[in-house]
């Protein structure tokens, strides 16, 4: 019960970590850049972009899988309520669903945006910016409600599997 309870606790703050990350773009950062000309907005999204993949990220991103695979497990071995396992297997689903967009769009327009172009050009810089800004901020909300439902579940599971 112990390793159930442990790699609960550990995916939900995890992936409540992962969540507020998308959400800090969804609700600051994003929202800042679209105040700024086209070429601040690829320069500073280039930077930004830039920063993100450092290990810190690469270790709390990838952190909920570990810990949601085993929960599945512990949940599915160990005597709980039906709702843990339930919970379990749908917050790691719904994680699963972040890193999908993450991986399928996201970081794919990441890619395109930092090829390069001739920035000094307004119509390039224009151009790179409508292909990246609405298409990333519509898939990193999707990314946000997913990383909040998944973080949602990891909670409501430990909290019946603590009650149990």
């Amino acid at each position: 019960m112990i390793l159930l309870h442990l790699s609960l606790a550990i995916a939900a703050v995890s992936t409540g970590l992962v969540a507020g990350y998308v959400l800090a773009y969804a609700n600051s950062v994003m929202p800042g850049l679209s105040t700024t000309d086209d070429l601040t907005f690829v320069t500073a999204s280039r930077g930004i972009i830039g920063t993100v993949a450092n290990p810190l990220f690469l270790a709390l991103s990838n952190i909920p899988i570990i810990a949601f695979l085993v929960a599945v497990l512990s949940a599915l071995l160990t005597p709980v309520v039906t709702a843990v396992p339930v919970l379990t297997i749908g917050a790691l689903l719904l994680y699963v669903a972040t890193l999908v967009i993450t991986f399928a769009i996201n970081l794919p327009l990441n890619k395109a945006l930092l090829s390069p172009n001739d920035t000094s050009d307004p119509d390039a810089s224009a151009q790179a910016r409508m292909a990246f800004d609405e298409p990333w901020k519509r898939a990193n909300l999707a990314r946000t409600w997913t990383a909040v439902g998944a973080t949602l579940g990891a909670v409501a599971a430990l909290a019946l599997a603590v009650m149990a």
